[in-house]
Formats: C-alpha cells, sequence, structure tokens
C-alpha cells in the first residue's frame, strides 16, 4: 500500500518579496495567501493525505513551495541545492524533516544545483528539467542517486517557464499535461494531453482518479472531468503571482515504508 504523507511549509512573513522570473510582480495578500494555503492543506488533509509540517523557515521568502527542497525516489530524498542562492537555507529544516519518517537521505553538492520543481515521476521514469534553476551537474548527481534504484532519468529542456513543472505534470496513467506555449519539446514525451490553460498543466495526483487543480483553469477541469477524472479545485492566486502552482506547495511522499 502506497503511504500517503505530504510535507507542507506555512507562508512565512517574508512572502510577498519571493521571487518572480518569468512573470510581473504583482502585490501579495499575506492574510489571503494563509487562508489560501490553509485550504489547500485541506484539500490534501480531506483526500486522505496525512500532512507534516515542516519548521518554518521564515527568513526565506520561497519557504513555502517546499517541493524545490527535496526529490524522492521510493524511500530516498534528495536534498537539493536551489538555484536561487536566497532559498538555500529552506532544505535543512526539510532534511530534518525526511529524516524523521525514516528516508534514505541524499545530497545534491556544489557545483551541482537542483530544484524540486524540476522533477516530474512518470512511474520509474524521472523527467529532470534543465533550466534557469537546474544545472547539468544537478542533473548528473540526479541520475547518480536514483539510477542504481531502477529510475530512468531524462533530461529535458526547460526555457519558457521556471520549472519543468511550471510547463508540465502528469496523470494517473502517465499521461503528461502541458500548455503549449509553455512547453520546449512536447514531442519529449511519449503521450502527451494539450490542456487549454496555463495553470491547468500543474495536476496533484491525489489518488484514484482524483486530481487537485487550481481553481484557475476551469476549462481544463471540464476537459479533465469530462475524460472520467473526478476535480478537486482550490484557489491559490496569491502563490500564482509569486510562479507558484499546486504542485509545489507540498512534497507527496508515497514510497514509505510503513
Amino acid at each position: 500500500m502506497p503511504s500517503k504523507k505530504a510535507l507542507i511549509r506555512r507562508p512565512g512573513p517574508r512572502l510577498a518579496e519571493g521571487l518572480v522570473t518569468h512573470i510581473e510582480r504583482e502585490k501579495i495578500d499575506p492574510d489571503l495567501a494563509l487562508e489560501q494555503w490553509e485550504g489547500y492543506v485541506a484539500a490534501l488533509t480531506a483526500h486522505g493525505w496525512e500532512t507534516v509540517e515542516v519548521e518554518p523557515a521564515d527568513d526565506c521568502p520561497d519557504a513555502v513551495f517546499v517541493e524545490d527542497t527535496v526529490v524522492m525516489f521510493r524511500n530516498v530524498a534528495l536534498i537539493t541545492r536551489p538555484g536561487a542562492r536566497s532559498r538555500r537555507g529552506e532544505t535543512a529544516g526539510v532534511e530534518e524533516a525526511v529524516a524523521r519518517l525514516g528516508c534514505s537521505v541524499n545530497w545534491i553538492w556544489e557545483p551541482g544545483t537542483l530544484e524540486g520543481g524540476d522533477v516530474l515521476k512518470v512511474g520509474d521514469t524521472v523527467y529532470v528539467g534543465r533550466g534557469g534553476r537546474t544545472n547539468a551537474a544537478g542533473i548528473q548527481q540526479l541520475r547518480a542517486a536514483f539510477e542504481p534504484l531502477g529510475a530512468r532519468v531524462v533530461a529535458v529542456p526547460v526555457s519558457r517557464v521556471l520549472h519543468l513543472k511550471s510547463a508540465v505534470t502528469a496523470l494517473p496513467d502517465g499521461t503528461v499535461l502541458g500548455h503549449i506555449p509553455q512547453v520546449d519539446r512536447p514531442a519529449l514525451f511519449p503521450r502527451f494531453l494539450s490542456v487549454p490553460e496555463e495553470s491547468g498543466a500543474h495536476a496533484v495526483l491525489l489518488g484514484g482518479h482524483r486530481l487537485l487543480l487550481a481553481a484557475s483553469a476551469p476549462k481544463t477541469a471540464e476537459l479533465l472531468t469530462d475524460l472520467g477524472h473526478e476535480v478537486v479545485t482550490v484557489d491559490i492566486s496569491e502563490f500564482e503571482k509569486l510562479e507558484g502552482c499546486v504542485t509545489c506547495l507540498s512534497v507527496r511522499l508515497r514510497g514509505l515504508y510503513d
């Protein structure tokens, strides 16, 4: 039985100072952001996920985007080395959390950089985006950590968005979702479904055929519902202003031994 634990980290007092790379900066409402984060956590809990709150990192504005700090493959946690220097203080608390859960812990070392938002797992295939935050040395180290465990690592160019998972995620059957203008090479994915909205490319698998999607992608929600999926939506508009999406607000731990 796969485990259903999810690491989360509450938004800190400096959230409004979070990095933006590919979009214009907008004003953040911290109270609304906290309310939306609580709604996101409630959606995970309602669908059987046990949430594990990581120690806050209040000096790091982007710490709420906990997905970027660790990549999981089965019970192995690879602690990342974020490409954005301001985010490197985020990893210590996450390392403690995964160690407490009994994960085997590995690390990305200098000169490698890797952010978890650049890693998409589809079965045993691990797609890793080579973009502004993840470099070639980081990809080589990820291969060294995960290929001995049976992973097939596929490197993918990312130039139009912040992270690979800003462009693509996958459905339970392995079909990759993407919004074509954001995807560098759709042909690299064996089964690809084009979605009508940018945020429609971001799906969290809740279990079975249930998908968590942002409320900002109603046409995609309609498309996926029509294909037989059960779509759960959450409003994360304040995090979308910081190039965040539903995947980056948690780390789903499915391969732990209970």
